[in-house]
């Protein structure tokens, strides 16, 4: 689309209509369409004041935008307002930017009107939407003509139209002769080193400060957003709120939390509102920060938030990952039963803490309830399957997917049956199954029967599937990491030295391990054999307290783990400085006895530390909640709630 038509306004432009309480008292559209019948019978529909009020009601009253649009295109002469009303109304009840812009072109072909500040900010809104660069500048460029460079909500708009288009230098200079003291052109590592803004200008302008922080979060650069959130002269909550779920979308969740945090001390006049909790909870979700979701629990609760499907499922996630599944299942009764989130939040909580048959009883009740599932809640009860080793009930819900709910599997589902064959030592099986996909296979289908070839020790099978993804994943360490443990475990040294060399090679580095625990309020993270903490000493005595006693009942450190051509006694130190053991160390020594220790680690744990932990847990009187990448693992009394089967 291509606006050339553009004129001055030739006479004085109407911005709004006299009020008619007739009109705008009415309540229902049976009530509306009498009133229309009775203006067209007395001729008054000819009034353009009438009309446009007619449309007003009709669109933003009534919320009936079919019969809004049939009174506008049957005016004989439609004024400004009823061209903004139809305008704005579009686009923001049906988001057709395209119907936006076709409207705005008959409104320039009036010779009799003008469009004026009200119709801009919805015709730049479209020009957004459809990423239509050309038309924005046209556009501009009649603002400019108008004089309406200055206006707040024009500009605002104007500078999010160039921010989605993905115009950044545009966007700054607009930004730079709005909110600088002079119209200087400068770049943007010069501009972000100036500290110039214009003190009139500083409280007005916090929107289009957001808006250019925003602009940089979409194209995922927050060094940039964060170098100019920090010098943003006020801040609202739409600024805090815009960082935090930055950061937590992209995987910065200490980051997040770190500016959530910030939020609360450095702002007194901004508080967390609805948004901020359904941003920052994912981050909590993900860390196992569980003391900080109680909090955000009791904020919401006190200022009396609207815990809807929403926010509730949000928390229902959060209890569920930082290892309160209960309390999640306690949520989940308090909250309606319409929403299929809702269902899907506590049917997936359950599944990753090992509790299938309950995870399957949720769906089954769903279902009863005539809630459909989506397909997020097949990878959920297909996901309890897996972690239950229930084989034929995980084929009957893939099954069910296809043929009952009518929904296309998606490379997660044939994940998920993947890693249930594999893991129940099907390996023959799913590996047919991948060969039948309705897909191309991706990395992590390939990855899911590797891990399984691993656990069930199939070596002819594993080199197979691991030279096939190292071809198709050359820069992904974890295939690299399984064939070389494969060799490892065979003693085929050479061959393990041939892999770690082709990972130098072509620059693969693998994922050290990591655990964090949260205590009072502050997340410690570890790595494998950490010592950078302030009390790495204490935790150094802990951990050989530990072994002394776990050698003292009998326990032999399973240095199958350890896959490295040492000596025994080098492979054994290895196992010490795990760092989920590092960790629980930590916890042991900084909590009350009998005080419950919970660890969140990035890898899967190995045999020997999940044995380990199953006798920690006997041996000092501790329940220890281990999340790992896959599921959880509560250990207590010297039994784990996997069965030994993760």
């Amino acid at each position: 689309m291509n606006i050339t038509t553009f004129k001055p306004p030739v006479h004085l432009t109407l911005t709004s209509t006299p009020n008619f309480p007739e009109i705008s008292n009415c309540k229902t559209i049976k009530q509306f369409r009498q009133i229309h019948g009775k203006l067209i019978k007395t001729s008054q529909i000819h009034d353009p004041l009438m009309s446009a009020e007619l449309v007003r009601c009709s669109a933003f009253s009534l919320r009936d935008l079919d019969y809004a649009r049939l009174l506008f295109y049957r005016m004989n002469q439609p004024n400004p307002f009823s061209y903004n009303t139809i305008i704005r109304a579009i686009s923001e009840d049906e988001d057709d930017p395209v119907e936006v812009l076709s409207i705005f072109t008959l409104m320039l072909c009036d010779e009799f009107l003008s469009p004026n500040k009200f119709t801009y900010p919805s015709v730049l809104k479209a020009c957004a939407k459809l990423r239509d660069l050309v038309v924005g500048k046209q556009v501009h460029a009649q603002l400019v003509k108008l004089g309406l460079e200055d206006d707040e909500f024009v500009v605002s708009n104007l500078l999010r139209m160039y921010v989605l288009c993905g115009i950044m230098d545009d966007a700054q200079l607009l930004f730079f002769q709005r909110t600088l003291h002079d119209n200087r052109t400068v770049n943007r590592d010069g501009f972000l080193g100036m500290d110039g803004v214009s003190k009139r200008r500083q409280e007005g302008d916090v929107v289009l400060w957001n808006v250019m922080v925003d602009g940089y979060i979409k194209l995922g650069d927050m060094r940039a957003a964060r170098q100019l959130f920090d010098k943003m002269p006020k801040r609202s909550v739409v600024s805090w709120n815009g960082m935090i779920a930055g950061y937590a979308q992209r995987g910065w969740f200490s980051d997040a939390i770190g500016v959530f945090r910030e939020m609360q001390m450095v702002d007194e006049n901004v508080k967390p509102n609805y948004v901020t909790l359904v941003s920052i909870l994912p981050a909590i979700s993900h860390l196992g920060a569980l003391e900080l979701g109680k909090w955000i629990h009791l904020y919401a609760d006190r200022n009396g938030f609207n815990i809807d499907d929403v926010l509730g499922s949000a928390l229902i996630d959060m209890y569920s990952k930082c290892g309160s599944v209960d309390k999640a299942l306690q949520i989940f009764e308090t909250l309606p039963k319409q929403s299929t989130i809702t269902w899907n939040a506590v049917i997936n909580g359950l599944a990753i803490h090992g509790r299938a048959t309950e995870s399957i009883q949720y769906f089954t009740e769903m279902l009863e309830m005539g809630i459909k599932p989506s397909d997020v809640t097949y990878i959920g009860v297909l996901t309890a399957c897996s972690h239950g080793g229930k084989v034929n009930e995980g084929k009957r819900f893939f099954n069910h997917m296809i043929k009952v709910a009518g929904l296309n599997p998606r490379i997660e589902h044939y994940g998920c049956m993947v890693d249930l064959l594999g893991r129940n030592g099907l390996l023959k099986e799913a590996e047919k199954f991948i060969r039948d996909m309705n897909m191309k296979p991706d990395a992590v289908i390939w990855k899911a029967l590797l891990g399984a070839c691993k656990l069930h020790n199939d070596i002819e099978m594993g080199r197979r599937v691991a030279k096939h993804l190292m071809e198709m994943a050359p820069s992904d360490s974890g295939s690299y990491i399984a064939l070389s443990n494969m060799y490892a475990s065979l003693g085929e040294w050479d061959e393990v030295a041939r892999i770690r060399l082709l990972m130098k090679d072509r620059d693969v580095r693998k994922d050290p391990g990591c655990s964090w625990i949260e205590l009072d309020g502050v997340i410690h993270e570890f790595l494998v054999e950490d010592d950078s903490h302030p009390c790495a000493k204490e935790i150094h005595l802990m951990l050989k307290e530990v072994s002394d006693k776990l050698q003292s009942i009998g326990h032999q450190p399973n240095t199958t783990q350890v896959l490295l051509n040492v000596d025994e006694e080098a492979k054994e130190s290895a196992l010490y400085y795990h760092s989920e053991k590092i960790a629980v160390a930590f916890g042991l020594i900084s909590t009350k006895a009998q005080t419950p220790l919970q660890v969140v680690k990035n890898l899967r744990i190995c045999e020997d530390c999940h044995s380990s932990m199953k006798l920690i847990s006997k041996l000092y009187n501790r329940r220890i909640v281990v999340r790992d990448r896959k599921r959880f693992h509560h250990f207590e009394d010297g039994l784990c709630s996997c069965n030994d089967f993760w």
